[in-house]
């Protein structure tokens, strides 16, 4: 009996540290991926204001702590979920946005995160994702309407190069496909029969997916009533957000200063190096940036910024971003692994082996 005890703690230990190495070395992917970034950043130092940089670690930490508010805000105002801490508000904030950092997985590694990490606040799969969708939803709205007033300050100064019209005409349509996109959402998941069809239509693709990755090997079903009950869940937040709209008041508010506070990082860093009037730039900038990222998750991001703030005239477009990126990444690792590490010490072995199946490994 002592040896079987024995046995289990040691298992649990190897386990434990086990998802710590993996946390470690996608922490050093995610490094050596923008090694040449931090370079970079390291190079344009020398002419950098020092102290109008340090405004950076308070400006993040207040976008974090938006970031949980847009989450907390919506769920405990439906008053079905357990009250949280100002401090647990912003520890989770910290941890899902590690999270979204070290799992290069678009979103979805953050996503299963949350669903498991809101699951002791009472929070279902479905709640967890709507409120998740939700709070992207608000953040892209608020982000694409800034672009616009940018674009429009631009035209009316005539500050934008001839050379880069054709930024005006791609930010417009990527404002289109994202209203589109939206609402096509938000129609699927406003009706039953329709989510009941979408439900239809998922399994027969995991399904058909499966099949073809194992040569046939294996062809267990995916199980209908999962995939029904997980978007009725997100169908029910939909409606109730729809009959009480002052619950999206508070999200939406916190969701528009967040918005704000992820360019203006970019902005603390312009006017450390002396350049405080192309916040209409960044804006554009990061609105393709954005766009591209979404698309291609490693790269494009940068290199999009970089590129359309170049068109739009702006000459230390790559000292900026570059010095922007490192300071995100110092502070996200920093601030965000220990908490990581804590929350990830606590689960089961079960929950363990399901979560870094669902986060790819972290």
């Amino acid at each position: 009996m002592y040896y079987m005890a024995s046995k289990t703690k040691k298992f649990k230990l190897s386990a434990r540290t086990i998802i710590s190495i993996i946390t470690i070395i996608l922490v050093c992917v995610v490094i050596f991926e923008n090694h040449e970034t931090i370079r970079q950043a390291v190079i344009h130092l020398t002419d950098t204001n020092l102290f109008v940089l340090l405004l950076l670690i308070p400006e993040q930490l207040f976008m974090y702590y938006c970031c949980g508010q847009v989450f907390f805000s919506f769920l405990t105002a439906k008053k079905n979920v357990k009250k949280v801490s100002q401090f647990d508000l912003m520890r989770i904030s910290l941890e899902l946005n590690f999270v979204n950092h070290a799992v290069p997985a678009g979103g979805f590694g953050g996503l299963a995160y949350i669903t498991w990490r809101l699951r002791g606040f009472g929070v279902t799969a479905g709640q967890s994702s709507f409120i998740y969708a939700l709070r992207y939803i608000i953040t892209i709205c608020a982000n694409q309407f800034q672009t616009i007033v940018a674009v429009i300050f631009l035209l009316a100064f005539s500050a934008i190069p001839a050379n880069g019209m054709w930024i005006v005409w791609i930010t417009v349509l990527i404002s289109i496909a994202v209203v589109a996109l939206i609402a096509f959402l938000i129609i699927v998941a406003s009706s039953l029969k329709r989510i009941h069809k979408m439900t239809d239509i998922t399994v027969k693709i995991c399904d058909w997916g499966v099949k073809v990755f194992t040569l046939g090997h294996k062809t267990n079903k995916l199980k209908r009533e999962i995939i029904e009950k997980y978007l009725v869940d997100i169908h029910e937040d939909l409606l109730t957000a729809r009959r009480n709209k002052r619950l999206l008041i508070r999200p939406i508010l916190w969701g528009v200063v967040y918005s704000f506070l992820e360019v203006a990082i970019y902005w603390i860093v312009a006017i450390s190096r002396g350049q405080p009037g192309i916040l209409p730039q960044i804006l554009i900038g990061e609105a393709i940036g954005s766009a591209l990222g979404v698309l291609f998750p490693i790269g494009p991001y940068e290199v999009g910024m970089v590129g359309v703030m170049g068109i739009l005239g702006v000459e230390d477009a790559l000292s900026i971003v570059c010095i922007a990126r490192v300071v995100v990444l110092s502070m996200t690792i920093a601030t965000g692994y220990g908490f990581y590490q804590s929350a990830i010490s606590k689960i089961g072995k079960k929950e363990r082996e399901a979560l870094e199946k669902s986060t790819g490994g972290v």
